[in-house]
């Protein structure tokens, strides 16, 4: 009994704490604020500089649940009343520098990428603290600056010059989890292809459980943005493209990684609309992909497995789902510390495995759990996730998270899916 009352006394503390009590139109209006940023460094140090501010139309997130319960993620932004120093936003998120810099490159040399971060606009002055994990342990204040949103050198947006669809419509951006889709290497003799590419995402994400339980709170947006040729760089093969977005194969010299570091024009395209999330489409078939928690998700068009790549893909982005597999080759090294319980809900070192599923596991269930076939379909702590085959655990045999398989998120995958589905939509 004191254990229970315990329990809930900390409980209550931690609910406090991320659902303070902020009024959107004390502080806000309903358009962005964008902070764009280089951030550079190395394996062992690194750097924030502020770019520019930019003002765009819409601000697409919830108005209601402003702080971030979850926490998630490389990096946390958090604004702060400058009057009262009144935390009034956050959320958290990761990029690829992060990544890099667990890369043997990282080593080796130093480099900038650049970066955004979006948040609403601010009503008066407001001051931005960015802050990061060393070796993904808890988050340290990184660069903080005071942002006047009276400041005549905060830029306004640039007016669209791509047209704009809805091909999901259900109701308030506000109320909604709203994804926009963003097309690279497709010309201007490709809309059509586009067109169907992008309603195809939009099919594999809405009949993929547990969104399409959900499918209602949803809206999807497409950006219809052109490129001067078809398809995308594959530096493997000496391929390169004029495309809209540069998105690239061999991302980290990885050949299946497809990203694009581009983030400005990125988020140039995505402010034509009110959006939470954005997925970028690239016309090709070969098969590559990925995601980063709330900066974006990308898969090839035309590759046999699009519908896996896909939802797998916008775990990452979305749900900051990490990966539960461990044989396949990677950029990273040594990416976890198994003394450090990761963030991500859905892979456990066994550090705090309390703050993980462990409600979920059934009496008879071991942890670890051993792969055996009487286990199968069980919740537990199977061993090998996270690009690593000991000392990282995952929570089922099997999940769309682990293989190329569609429509099969595991119960852990799914209900971090579902909360965060639940966050977004009022």
């Amino acid at each position: 009994m004191k254990r229970t009352i315990l329990f809930l006394f900390f409980f209550l503390i931690t609910v406090n704490t991320y659902s303070q009590d902020v009024n959107f139109n004390e502080y806000f209006i309903s358009q962005t604020l964008r902070i764009d940023l280089i951030h550079a460094g190395n394996f062992e140090s690194e750097n924030y500089f502020l770019e520019k501010l930019i003002k765009e139309p819409y601000w697409g997130g919830s108005k209601t649940h402003l702080i971030d319960k979850f926490r998630y993620g490389e990096n946390i932004v958090e604004v702060y009343d400058y009057a009262t120093d009144k935390l009034i936003y956050s959320r958290g998120y990761a990029t690829l520098f992060q990544e890099w810099k667990a890369t043997e490159e990282a080593k080796k040399i130093s480099r900038s990428f650049y970066e955004t971060v979006i948040i609403p606009y601010p009503v008066n002055k407001i001051r931005v603290v960015i802050s990061g994990r060393m070796r993904r342990a808890e988050f340290t204040k990184m660069f903080e600056f005071i942002v006047d949103p009276r400041d005549y050198f905060i830029q306004p947006s640039q007016p669209p010059v791509f047209e704009v669809e809805k091909i999901l419509y259900n109701g308030d951006p506000a109320e909604k989890v709203d994804i926009v889709i963003l097309c690279d290497g497709y010309t201007i003799n490709e809309v059509k292809k586009m067109e169907n590419d992008a309603n195809n995402i939009k099919e594999c994400i809405i009949n993929c459980s547990p969104f399409k339980e959900f499918k209602n709170n949803f809206n999807i947006w497409l950006v219809k943005s052109i490129s001067e040729e078809s398809g995308t760089d594959i530096p493997g093969e000496r391929i390169y493209k004029n495309t809209i977005l540069n998105s690239s194969f061999y991302t980290f010299n990885i050949d299946r990684y497809l990203m694009t570091t581009d983030i400005k024009t990125v988020r140039d395209l995505a402010g034509y609309v009110p959006y939470d999330q954005i997925f970028i489409i690239v016309n090709t078939d070969k098969y590559g992909g990925g995601g980063v928690y709330n900066y974006y998700a990308l898969t090839s068009s035309d590759n046999p497995y699009v519908a896996y790549v896909t939802v797998h893909e916008f775990g990452h982005s979305f749900a900051s789902l990490a990966d539960e597999y461990y044989t396949s080759e990677v950029a990273t090294e040594d990416y976890y510390d198994l003394k450090i319980e990761p963030y991500e809900p859905n892979i456990t070192t066994l550090v705090d495995f309390k703050s993980k599923w462990a409600d979920l596991v059934e009496e008879e269930v071991p942890i670890p759990t051993p792969s055996e076939e009487k286990y199968k379909g069980k919740v537990g702590a199977f061993e090998g996730g996270g690009y690593v085959a000991k000392g990282v655990f995952r929570p089922m045999m099997d999940c769309t998270m682990k293989s190329i398989k569609y429509n099969n998120f595991c119960k852990v995958c799914s209900n971090a899916i579902i909360e965060m589905i639940k966050f977004y939509s009022k």
